[in-house]
């Protein structure tokens, strides 16, 4: 969560890369018909992604956009396309507002493709995931979670986190570090070290591992300023930087949450995926429809396994990653990770007709 502005502190700057997604291949033996899935994943980014005027293009210009954005106005009952729109960005950043304005921008971009395109996300793709957040959004787009809960969901998981800090007597923390992938085994013990020898109340965690060479600690003021001074002073870190947020995610502290979430999600009807989505937690595939709730929920104070997550995947061979939703953050660092692959991020009108001719099905028609 909130990669976006380590992001921005690192200034990673990311070469351009266009593509043609390729048609599946068939293979015939005999009686036998293989259709090879293509070696492609899509992405959505998670909370740090948001900014005003994020989708509106999309709204002017796609029917297909709008039945998204409405939708989830009548699911929860104020003008959330409004506040996206032309709200102003304090607003927006909160976190009951920040998630399922990210969710719907993101779904709303997915809906032009498959509706406008022809684009199908079961027979294009062979993974999908998630960054926090985005981790709904992928399980919606493989048919796993309906639009309507999915709204409800996210709405409930950022005012949870909310009430979660607005319950905590102490200062609390988050700080991106610049690391190297041969020393991140070697951070997450250290981590659970210091923990062992902090005050009574003080905690640090890992809340991501977004790549090679960056990681987030999570947790009480203290506690991530002393861990970040003893990572460095170890050289398991070379830099530290605080990030603008406004809760510790994806740390223990956010249990209140976590179990706010485990009460809603038990309600929920969850759909197997028609792809495989790379749990947050596990960094593997999801295994059964009811193992979701439960990884939801813990998701929520676990480490998100990012990185782990896009290596499972270039273990199979996949080279091709969509990036669907608001900023650029999760192409930026796939670009910056593995060079030579192929990433297209997909956030305005200007990229869609960009990358139009790819789709194949349909020339791009502005509604």
């Amino acid at each position: 969560m909130f990669i976006r502005y380590s992001l921005e502190f690192l200034r990673i700057h990311s070469r351009k890369f266009s593509y043609r997604l390729n048609a599946i291949p068939v293979r015939t033996y005999a009686n036998l018909t293989e259709i090879v899935k293509p070696h492609c994943a899509i992405l959505f980014p998670g909370q740090g992604a948001q900014y005003v005027g994020m989708g509106k293009d999309l709204y002017e210009n796609f029917a297909s956009a709008r039945q998204i954005f409405d939708e989830a106005d009548e699911v929860l009952g104020f003008d959330l396309k409004g506040l996206i729109f032309n709200g102003t960005q304090r607003e927006l950043m909160q976190t009951e507002n920040a998630q399922p304005a990210i969710l719907t921008t993101s779904l709303a971009i997915l809906n032009i493709l498959e509706s406008e395109y022809g684009f199908d996300v079961e027979s294009a793709c062979t993974f999908a995931l998630g960054h926090s957040l985005g981790e709904y959004t992928a399980l919606v787009a493989t048919k796993a979670l309906s639009l309507h809960d999915a709204i409800k969901l996210v709405r409930l998981r950022g005012e949870s986190m909310t009430k979660a800090v607005l319950k905590l007597k102490v200062k609390t923390a988050m700080s991106a570090l610049i690391v190297r992938e041969e020393n991140l085994a070697e951070i997450e013990e250290s981590i659970k070290e210091l923990n062992l020898s902090l005050p009574e109340g003080e905690i640090v965690e890992l809340a991501n591992i977004n790549s090679s060479f960056q990681a987030v600690i999570s947790g009480t003021r203290s506690a991530v300023d002393y861990a970040s001074e003893v990572l460095q002073s170890n050289h398991l870190a070379a830099r530290a930087l605080d990030l603008p947020v406004s809760a510790p995610f994806h740390c223990k502290l956010m249990q209140p949450a976590a179990d706010m979430m485990k009460a809603s999600l038990k309600n929920i009807k969850f759909n197997n995926p028609v792809i495989d989505v790379i749990s947050n937690v596990t960094a593997n595939p999801i295994k059964s429809v009811t193992e979701i709730p439960r990884l939801l929920e813990k998701q929520v104070t676990a480490t998100v396994q990012w990185q782990k997550s896009i290596k499972f995947c270039k273990e199979r061979d996949i080279n091709t990653f969509i990036v669907i939703g608001p900023a650029r953050v999760l192409a930026n660092l796939l670009k910056k990770e593995y060079p030579m692959d192929r990433v297209r991020p997909l956030t305005t009108v200007q990229d869609i007709q960009l990358n139009s001719k790819d789709f194949k099905i349909k020339q791009l028609s502005t509604l």
